[in-house]
C-alpha cells in the first residue's frame, strides 16, 4: 500500500484498459477505408453498407480509445514526475509529434469523415478515411518510438551536471530497431484483432441469416487479413525474442525460466518454480532449441537471471535485477498459445470461405467467442513487454522505485485509484453495451443511423 506499488497499480491498469481499443482502432479504420474505396470503384450498395456498419463500431471504439488515452499521459506528470524530469529532454520529443501531427491528422480528418459526407467533393471524403486510418498508425508508431527507447536507449549522452539524458541523435532516436519492431508487432496485433472481431460480428449475424451475402464477404475479407496478420504476429515477437537475447538478456531469461548459463539451452514447455521464484521444482524441456530461438543454431550460450544477475550487481550496485518471472514466464506462454490458436483458426476460416462453406456451418458458434482471443493475447503481450524490464523503468539509467513523484500520498493514490476503476469500469460498461447494441443491430440500422444525420444535427443551432 504504499505509493509506488500503487502508482505502478494504476499506471499498469489505465495502460492496460487503454490498450483494449487501440488494436482495434488501428486495425478497423484500414478495413474501413478498402470498404468505402471498393464502394467508389463499384458502386456496390453492399460495399457502402459495409462502411457504414464497421465505420460505426470503428468510432465507438475511437472515442473511448482516445479518453482513456490522455488520462495515461497525464499520469507522467501525476505520478512519475521524477521519470518525466529525467527523460524530458528525449522523451519529449516523439510525444509532442505524435499530438503535432499524427493525433491532429486523424482527428481532424475525421471530423470531415463524419460531417463532410455529401457535403464535401466524394474524392475528398473518401480520402479523408484513409488519413484517418494513417493518422492512427503514425501516432501509434511516434509513441512505440518513445517506449522502444525506454526498452532500449540510443541516440543519447548524459548530462554530467544534471546526470540526465540529452538528445544527440535524433535519427538513431526514430530508427531505433526496438521502436520499428513494437511497431510491426502493434500494427499486426491490430489488424488481426479487428479481424477476430470481424469474424465474430460477422458469424453472429450470418447464423441468424441476416444480410449473408454482405457478412459473408467481410467474414472472406478478415480470414485473408487474419491469417497474414497472425502469421506476421509470429515473426515480429521471433524477431523481438532474438533482439531481446542480445540487449535485454534479463528478460530473455526471465521469460524462458532460464536460471543458469548453458550451451545448448533447454526450451521450457512448462517449469514449475518456488514462491520466491528463483529456483526450479519441477520442468519439462526440450533440448537446444531455446538456443535456436536465440541465435538461429543449437549450441549458442544463453545466460542464466543467476549469472546475469551478478553481472548487473557489479554494474549498477546491489538489488534485484530479476523481473517478477511467474508473470513473464506465463505471460509469454499465454501471448504465444493464443497467437498459435490464431493463426490456426485464421487458416480454417479461410479454408471454409474459400469452399463455400461458412453460410450453414455449424462451427460459426465459436467464431463469435473467438473475439476475445486477441484481446488476451494482446494484454498478455503487454504485460509481459512492461513486466520484463523490471526493475528498470528506462532500461539500463533509471529504475521504478526512482521515477515515482516524491510528494505523493498513500491516501493521494488511493482515492485517484478507486476513482479511476469506477470511471473505467463505467466506461467499460457504456463500452460494451453500445458495441454489441450496434454490432446487433445490423447494417441496415447503420445506414438508417448514419452520418448522414450528422450535418443535419450540427446545423439545428441555425
Amino acid at each position: 500500500m504504499d505509493p509506488l506499488s500503487l502508482s505502478r497499480w494504476q499506471f499498469g491498469l489505465t495502460t492496460v484498459y487503454h490498450f483494449l481499443f487501440v488494436p482495434l482502432t488501428l486495425g478497423l479504420g484500414w478495413f474501413v477505408a478498402y470498404m468505402q474505396t471498393r464502394y467508389y470503384q463499384t458502386r456496390d450498395e453492399e460495399y457502402l453498407k459495409m462502411t457504414k456498419f464497421w465505420g460505426k463500431l470503428f468510432l465507438i471504439n475511437f472515442a473511448i480509445g482516445v479518453v482513456t488515452g490522455i488520462v495515461q499521459e497525464f499520469q507522467f506528470g501525476m505520478n512519475w514526475s521524477e521519470y518525466s524530469r529525467f527523460v524530458g529532454d528525449i522523451f519529449g520529443a516523439p510525444l509532442a509529434i505524435e499530438a503535432l501531427m499524427a493525433f491532429f491528422l486523424e482527428s481532424t480528418f475525421l471530423g470531415i469523415w463524419i460531417f463532410g459526407e455529401k457535403k464535401v467533393p466524394e474524392k475528398v471524403h473518401l480520402a479523408s478515411i484513409w488519413l484517418v486510418a494513417i493518422g492512427s498508425n503514425l501516432s501509434a508508431l511516434w509513441i512505440l518510438l518513445a517506449n522502444g527507447w525506454m526498452q532500449h536507449p540510443v541516440g543519447y549522452v548524459i548530462d554530467p551536471v544534471t546526470g540526465r539524458p540529452l538528445l544527440v541523435d535524433f535519427i538513431a532516436l526514430i530508427t531505433n530497431p526496438k521502436g520499428w519492431m513494437f511497431f510491426w508487432h502493434t500494427i499486426s496485433s491490430g489488424l488481426a484483432t479487428a479481424s477476430f472481431v470481424i469474424f465474430g460480428v460477422s458469424a453472429y449475424h450470418i447464423l441468424r441469416k441476416q444480410n449473408v451475402g454482405l457478412f459473408v464477404k467481410s467474414f472472406m475479407m478478415a480470414a485473408v487479413v487474419g491469417l497474414i496478420t497472425s502469421t506476421s504476429l509470429f515473426l515480429a515477437g521471433h524477431t523481438m525474442g532474438q533482439f531481446m537475447y542480445e540487449n535485454q538478456p534479463m528478460k530473455f531469461a526471465s521469460v524462458e525460466a532460464h536460471w543458469e548459463t548453458s550451451s545448448p539451452a533447454e526450451f521450457s514447455i512448462i517449469t514449475i518454480g518456488d514462491l520466491t521464484g528463483k529456483q526450479e521444482v519441477w520442468s519439462f524441456r526440450i533440448p537446444a532449441v531455446l538456443s535456436f530461438l536465440a541465435c538461429n543454431n543449437f549450441s549458442c550460450e544463453v545466460l542464466g537471471t543467476n549469472e546475469i544477475q551478478a553481472i548487473y550487481e557489479a554494474a549498477y550496485g546491489p538489488g534485484d535485477y530479476v523481473p517478477l518471472m511467474v508473470v513473464t514466464y506465463w505471460a509469454f506462454r499465454v501471448m504465444m498459445t493464443i497467437g498459435f490458436l490464431m493463426i490456426a483458426v485464421s487458416a480454417f476460416f479461410l479454408y471454409a470461405s474459400l469452399r463455400g462453406k461458412v453460410e450453414n456451418a455449424k462451427w460459426l458458434r465459436w467464431a463469435v467467442w473467438g473475439i476475445a482471443l486477441p484481446y488476451l493475447a494482446n494484454m498478455a503481450g503487454w504485460i509481459l513487454t512492461e513486466m520484463g524490464r523490471q526493475p528498470w523503468i528506462v532500461q539500463g539509467l533509471l529504475k521504478v522505485k526512482d521515477a515515482v513523484s516524491p510528494y505523493l500520498t498513500t491516501l493521494d493514490l488511493l482515492i485517484s485509484l478507486i476513482g479511476y476503476t469506477l470511471v473505467y469500469g463505467s466506461l467499460a460498461v457504456a463500452m460494451f453495451y453500445l458495441m454489441k447494441k450496434y454490432a446487433v443491430a445490423g447494417p441496415d440500422a447503420a445506414m438508417h443511423e448514419s452520418v448522414d444525420v450528422a450535418p443535419t444535427l450540427v446545423g439545428s443551432d441555425d
